[in-house]
């Protein structure tokens, strides 16, 4: 921190406070702040920690529902899923610090979010990552984002023992310079291990353990999360945090035993401004104050500064509040567990952050002051006049042969296979995955079985289904239909699978909200995520917003994304992606109403997208996913896919790649093989008996892809367009 720290007005506006900030923290203190309350409250007070321009926009979302168990303000939202089982999970981005450093960026976004669900009382049983870069096949700077930031995830995710199941990567040239790593975590626990975060308890002890304080991540929420890259970037890569999964897992067992051994009045994971807001959110959610003698915190460099100490962002860090008569217990078996455990301040009625240096007071913060009197903003959106998408390259001929279309396609950056990124990835430790990436539309994992009689032979295998969805082009066509879409795409996913929604979690990506166009598209998309969840009665049980995702070049496309958990009775039954047999009949459910506005093949035709979005018909909607649903879960529909990317022709290439049939097919006249709709319409194969009375469009046989008088394509040069797409990019 500059000299200028004991107050100076200079130093405030560099770290990223306003002058009417200051002036309203001056106001409530009744005095200047010192250094050290400076950079508290400067973390405290940005958009990252604050969400001041975005959550009088969240509360527009639906968070309660049947099945809601722990809603958004804690670590991770929860559901129920029966049997007294608890499913936690989460998404959160980590996107200024992976365009900075991709490895370490990436690795510590994957262990914030771990932290999160094991914070609440949660095992962590799956991750999935949703990804944008820039083209790979034009920029070494994106191919180098991409390989290292999945590297990052992949040696996280093994290493800690949780598997990837799933995710979706991107590619477009507006994500050039601000990469989105967007992570997701799936846990489960027994209800009677959900816990909370709220501080309760004066005279209880505030008991730091896990990893060294040190210097990496200072500043990361302001330096990073709450404003614009630049030129320079890399004086900032010491800001980026550096993970150690092999500690954090050591961190999660004790964490969960001493949760279990119920030693702990409450749990909080250390994140972006450290200890900072990890306790003034405790102390803030009990209505309690807080006692921190920073000559406690163990550290790893000797001559640290107080503010530093209380802003870093060192990973591998929980806080814990206990009452006095357990905190021997604590410390014991934090000992087991090899994790070192200090106390380091107690709990106090009134509600005051004292922060001590020994017996001196350095800092007293009034803790709403700190948590909740940052100003909320109201956006000032106004609808661009002019598109804000300016399209690709052309990578296609508009006349090109639909057979030469489809090929081209299904090797495109964003179509094409993802098993040169998913192969990094350990999709099967803990032995849960039922449908793991390229098999079905979404992520499917077994419950564990309760009972003897559940767990006999032949038994259903109860089991949730997990996906990850957003399609940044088509929120930049239409950003309230376009983020609606996601919602409708996610959960047809699920309904692939036979899941039926529980909860949603979103991660949304934007520019900077005080340019009237990106609040605009904000404010939209925030919308259609709102009447896209009530349409089909899903809450939203938590999430996060990265804002300030500009570069000189402009602001990335607005990415809100969407994860959703859901049920299904029996995984046994849980359809495939691929036909399943010869002479089985294939079928089109649904109301497909294709666009090529935003499409893929839009992209590679170099088109701009203009206009609005087709309106969805909502009713069909929810109709069609119940119907795919009740097939999937009876046994009638042996494979499920939907159509989304690249249309029906890319959908019905996709079905016949993964199982390595052929298919001869006869589409409605005048349908449209490139045009797409998201989360409405479905492909789906089984017996004719089963499949009667739906529109029957072809049959699974052969060794090529027949469309009617359209094309016809040997499975082995659809696999290898497939294949080969993405991997050659990456060479």
């Amino acid at each position: 921190m500059s000299a200028g720290a004991q107050g100076g007005r200079a130093t405030y506006r560099e770290l990223g406070l306003t002058d009417s900030e200051y002036d309203l923290i001056v106001e409530g203190l009744g005095r200047e702040p010192n250094a050290v309350e400076l950079a508290m409250l400067s973390l405290m007070w940005s958009e990252h920690c604050a969400y001041k321009h975005s959550k009088k926009l969240l509360r527009r979302l639906p968070t309660e529902g049947p099945h809601v168990l722990v809603g958004p303000g804690e670590n991770a939202g929860a559901v129920d899923v029966g049997n007294g089982i608890a499913i936690a999970f989460k998404v959160e981005s980590h996107n200024h610090p992976s365009a900075v450093e991709p490895f370490q960026g990436a690795a510590t976004g994957v262990g914030g979010i771990l932290r999160d669900i094991f914070a609440i009382g949660a095992r962590p049983i799956a991750v999935l990552d949703s990804l944008r870069f820039g083209e790979p096949a034009d920029s070494q700077r994106s191919r180098y984002l991409l390989e290292h930031a999945v590297a990052g995830i992949g040696h996280y995710g093994n290493s800690i023992g949780v598997p990837t199941v799933g995710g979706e990567i991107y590619f477009e040239s507006s994500y050039e310079q601000n990469c989105l790593i967007n992570a997701m975590a799936v846990g489960m626990a027994p209800h009677s291990r959900l816990t909370s975060a709220a501080a309760a308890g004066p005279g209880n002890v505030l008991i730091l353990f896990g990893a060294l304080t040190g210097r990496d991540g200072i500043g990361g929420a302001s330096v990073l999360a709450s404003a614009e890259l630049g030129e320079g970037d890399d004086a900032k890569r010491p800001t980026v945090q550096i993970g150690d999964p092999f500690a954090e897992k050591k961190l999660m067992e004790c964490s969960l035993e001493l949760l279990d051994r119920e030693l702990l009045a409450s749990l909080q994971d250390l994140g972006a401004a450290g200890l900072t807001s990890s306790a003034s959110e405790m102390a803030s959610k009990g209505e309690v104050g807080l006692d921190v003698d920073i000559t406690k915190i163990p550290l790893r460099e000797a001559d640290m500064e107080p503010f530093e100490i209380m802003v870093s962002e060192s990973q591998e860090r929980m806080l814990c509040v206990v009452e006095p008569d357990k905190v021997a217990a604590v410390l014991a078996v934090c000992e087991h567990w090899d994790i070192l455990a200090t106390a380091i301040g107690s709990v106090t009625e009134q509600p005051l952050f004292r922060i001590l240096n020994g017996d001196e007071v350095i800092g007293e913060l009034p803790v709403p002051l700190l948590v909740d009197d940052c100003p909320l903003y109201d956006l000032e959106p106004a609808a661009p006049t002019a598109p804000l998408y300016a399209g690709g390259d052309q990578r296609i001929a508009t006349d090109a042969a639909p057979a030469d279309t489809l090929l081209a396609l299904l090797a495109s950056a964003n179509i094409s296979s993802r098993r040169p990124i998913f192969e990094q990835y350990d999709p099967v430790v803990q032995s849960r995955t039922v449908r793991r990436p390229e098999q079905a539309d979404a992520a499917v994992l077994a419950l564990p079985v309760l009972d003897v009689d559940s767990g006999a032979a032949g038994a259903p295998v109860p089991a949730i289904a997990i996906s990850i969805d957003g399609n940044g082009r088509r929120v930049a066509v239409d950003p309230r239909a376009g983020a609606a879409e996601a919602v409708y795409e996610c959960a047809a996913n699920l309904a692939c699978v036979g899941a039926t929604p529980l909860g949603l979690t979103n991660c949304l990506n934007f520019g900077n909200p005080e340019k009237p166009h990106v609040a605009w598209q904000l404010s939209q998309a925030i919308d259609g995520l709102a009447q896209a969840c009530r349409d089909l009665e899903v809450p939203v049980v938590g999430g996060n917003v990265s804002l300030y995702n500009e570069s000189p070049d402009g602001p990335i496309l607005p990415t809100p994304v969407v994860g959703m958990v859901g049920t299904l009775p029996d995984a046994r039954h849980a359809a495939f992606l691929g036909f399943a047999n010869e002479g089985h009949k294939i079928a089109l459910v649904g109301g497909f109403n294709p666009s090529r506005d935003g499409s893929e093949l839009a992209k590679l035709h170099g088109r701009a997208p203009a206009g609005a979005l087709p309106e969805k018909d909502v009713a069909e909607i929810r109709t069609t996913h119940q119907q795919v649903r009740d097939g999937v879960n009876s046994g009638a529909f042996l494979s499920a896919h939907d159509i989304a990317e690249g249309g029906i022709a890319v959908a019905l290439a996709e079905c016949v790649i993964s199982c390595g049939l052929g298919a001869r097919i006869e589409l409605p006249d005048g349908l449209d093989l490139f045009g797409e709709d998201f989360g409405t319409a479905f492909i789906v194969s089984g017996t004719a008996e089963d499949l009667a009375g739906l529109e029957i469009i072809g049959e699974v046989g052969g060794d090529a892809l027949e469309i009617g008088g359209v094309l016809d394509l040997p499975i082995s040069g659809l696999t290898e367009a497939h294949a080969s797409g993405l991997a050659n990019l990456l060479r």
